[in-house]
């Protein structure tokens, strides 16, 4: 085998770690890369992406491995590019996944450029998702040869986060956990005796640190807490909500309103900073609008096709016909109504195994 030189991005946790272990028992040339990123003023040891830690415990694990070991400074680009989203998005009335704008820009923009500076031919990560080589490669970046595949583990399977890459992203991408269950992962964490073996997985956004998102927007956009009128489906004020920015679409609990049957949030009127609420029967809407797409194989195609398509991170896959629009869009007529359709999260489309892209969902 032709020794790689391959960059890993390192976190602390246990995939990333397990991730670095494979490659350099593959015979890789490998480099550790941890970035540092943004924590709230005062709070600078509390991105839980970087705590103090977590770098603690990624050097100990290149050590081990015997491989160098870099932190790169990364927190004013993480504060312009992914809190500012976070912000703006809670702002404007929708529900931002800042994840999405993590691995666009500062992963697969930022970090592989440091990595291919290094000198380095791939940069690897811990995410749990496959690629598929399907052209000779010979028609370069953008030419459609690489797909982007779902993980073997459909629990751990992170494809969703990672349809905003492209061609010639994933021609320097590896991720040589997809092809192993979670379980497995853990495993060869102890087989490698690595020191991360037993450490839980963080679920929350990085930054939020130990708070809230709420307390998160409370602190640094203090404008989404702006009370309004909460109103049936029938335009009858019930009560007073807190502000848009604190309710989700298809959320029931802490609405604060006493009736015979559960309520649910139906739908946000950003215009008249107005929260609907209904019955369950309420929900739902069949269709969805999406912009900003991202096709993995760098081109729309020409006609209107069915896929499975994700509407979150963790949602079901649904069937839907997909119909790409003039201006980087598409429109997703679904088989079945949808009740949880949110603005700002992305809806990702799947032919099988294959992801073949994903946009930001819009208010219709």
């Amino acid at each position: 085998m032709n020794e790689k030189t391959v960059v890993i991005a390192m976190s602390g946790g246990v995939d990333s770690s397990v991730a670095a272990a494979l490659l350099k028992e593959g015979g890789h040339n490998v480099i550790g890369m941890m970035m540092r990123l943004w924590s709230e003023p005062g709070s600078e040891a509390e991105n839980r992406c970087c705590t103090i830690d977590a770098m603690n415990l990624a050097r100990r694990v290149a050590a081990q491995l015997e491989i160098p070991f870099y932190a790169v400074d990364a927190k004013d680009i993480f504060r312009e590019t992914v809190v500012q989203y976070f912000i703006d998005g809670y702002t404007q009335g929708v529900t931002p996944n800042p994840c999405l704008v993590c691995n666009r820009h500062i992963r697969w923009e930022f970090l592989l450029k440091r990595a291919l500076a290094l000198g380095a031919d791939f940069m690897a990560t811990g995410h749990y998702a496959r690629m598929r080589q399907v052209g000779s490669g010979e028609r370069g970046a953008g030419s459609g040869d690489i797909e982007l595949l779902k993980a073997i583990d459909d629990h751990k399977d992170q494809s969703y986060v990672l349809h905003v890459l492209k061609q010639d992203q994933l021609a320097h991408a590896l991720f040589p956990l997809g092809e192993y269950t979670k379980p497995q992962v853990r495993e060869l964490a102890r087989k490698f005796e690595l020191p991360v073996a037993e450490r839980s997985d963080s679920q929350d956004l990085c930054f939020l640190g130990n708070g809230t998102y709420r307390e998160f927007l409370e602190r640094n956009a203090p404008e989404v807490s702006q009370p309004g009128p909460m109103m049936n489906t029938n335009g009858e004020e019930l009560g007073q909500h807190q502000g848009l920015a604190f309710y989700t679409i298809g959320q029931r609990r802490g609405l604060g309103i006493a009736a015979p049957d559960p309520l649910y949030v139906i739908q946000k009127d950003t215009s008249n900073n107005a929260l609907i609420i209904g019955p369950k029967e309420k929900l739902g809407r069949s269709n969805l609008t999406a912009q900003d797409v991202n096709w993995i194989v760098g081109f729309p195609p020409e006609d209107p096709f069915r896929a499975q398509v994700k509407i979150r991170y963790k949602a079901q896959l649904a069937w839907g016909l997909v119909t790409p629009l003039d201006g980087n869009g598409v429109h997703i007529e679904f088989d079945e109504p949808l009740r949880d359709i949110t603005p700002g999260q992305a809806a990702v489309f799947y032919d099988d195994e294959v992801c073949l892209g994903g946009g930001i969902i819009e208010y219709h």
